[in-house]
């Protein structure tokens, strides 16, 4: 997937209002299965997957035994003894071999499918239309974070309600279709084209996802930060049976309070955001945190940052600085999940 097709700001707005695609072939894919794979993926990541029913999916993360987060990822339930589990392209040999580790003593057997499946992201509010007019079967019938077999462009593949933009969209997997024979894919992909999507690159996916507040691994989140400082307490389940790796180090944390949080932030005065950036008190007298992420919103007209400050810092409204090139940059602690109103822009929004 290249950095942008015509650019950044009009494959991001075309997501916002319409509809976009992105190549994402290059995400890890594994399939789980086994006897015992349901209780194996509850040891290893910290949502309850036993809460999962047939092609369903949830959000979760898979921790060291320190906390320190290995990777984020979506897990689904394709039957009783078999998982499909989808994570980052930049963590998949870790990922693998973190996963092939933690399994000795389970009846479970892992395989590495992310060469052998093709990965494209139909996302935004006309997603469902544009996909329909592909696929013979009814995509209203899919619920958000649920997975179906369809036949889409009239090839056999799954896809499921969910996505890295904020939007409405689904993740369509091409199923049986190599990087050595990719002609299935390119015939999903030119067929969504012929449909009205808009082919978009990175540059797009980071802007949007930042929009939404959604942590990129590597940036807002590595093996260095845990869940709770994340603001991804939510899908930590403590009390799930067998508990999970790195249970009693995040417990510990939780006890003793965290030392620092995840906040948004929008950028009031004049400049543009990056990652590593400083953050001040609003005084500007002393360094409190640093950027993770940063850039202009394109939907939003104004920088926006996400980055990490100690608790007493992270109140909404709270004033802070951003040194950029050199100046401090006037700026506030606002609501990052998302940035946007979600009344008017992304899955949540009303529809007319």
């Amino acid at each position: 997937m290249p950095v942008w097709f015509e650019g950044i700001i009009p494959e991001h707005l075309a997501v916002r209002n319409a509809v976009g695609i992105f190549d994402t072939s290059h995400m890890g894919r594994t399939v789980a299965k086994g006897l015992e794979v349901e209780k194996f993926l509850n040891w290893v990541v910290t949502n309850n997957v036993s809460r999962l029913g047939p092609m369903e999916g949830l959000y979760t993360v898979m921790l060291k035994p320190d906390a320190g987060i290995v990777d984020d990822l979506i897990t689904y339930k394709t039957s009783d003894e078999r998982f499909f589990n989808v994570y980052n392209a930049a963590n998949r040999e870790k990922d693998f071999a973190w996963l092939k580790e933690n399994s000795e003593g389970f009846d479970v057997e892992l395989k590495d499918v992310s060469d052998e499946i093709a990965m494209i992201a139909v996302q935004g509010p006309k997603a469902e239309e544009t996909l329909q007019g592909i696929t013979e079967e009814d995509l209203s019938r899919i619920a958000r974070f649920n997975l179906a077999r369809l036949t889409i462009s009239g090839l056999n593949c799954m896809a499921a309600r969910t996505g890295y933009t904020g939007e409405d969209g689904f993740e369509v997997f091409v199923l049986d279709c190599p990087l050595s024979d990719p002609g299935k894919a390119l015939s999903v992909w030119n067929g969504l084209v012929e449909a009205g999507a808009v082919p978009c690159g990175l540059g797009a996916r980071d802007s949007l996802r930042m929009e939404a507040g959604l942590n990129l691994y590597g940036n807002d989140i590595d093996e260095t930060t845990n869940p709770l400082e994340a603001k991804l307490r939510w899908v930590v389940k403590f009390k799930k049976e067998g508990g999970f790796i790195g249970r009693e180090a995040l417990q510990r944390i939780r006890e003793e309070g965290v030392k620092k949080t995840q906040v948004g932030i929008r950028v009031t005065g004049r400049g543009i955001p990056r990652q590593h950036y400083e953050i001040l008190d609003g005084d500007g007298r002393g360094v409190i945190g640093e950027v993770t992420s940063g850039g202009m919103s394109p939907t939003l007209g104004y920088g926006i940052a996400i980055g990490y400050v100690p608790k007493e810092h992270s109140k909404r409204e709270t004033p802070v600085k951003i040194r950029i090139r050199g100046r401090l940059v006037d700026g506030k602690i606002v609501k990052s999940h998302p940035f946007y109103d979600d009344s008017v822009y992304g899955w949540k929004r009303e529809r007319s």
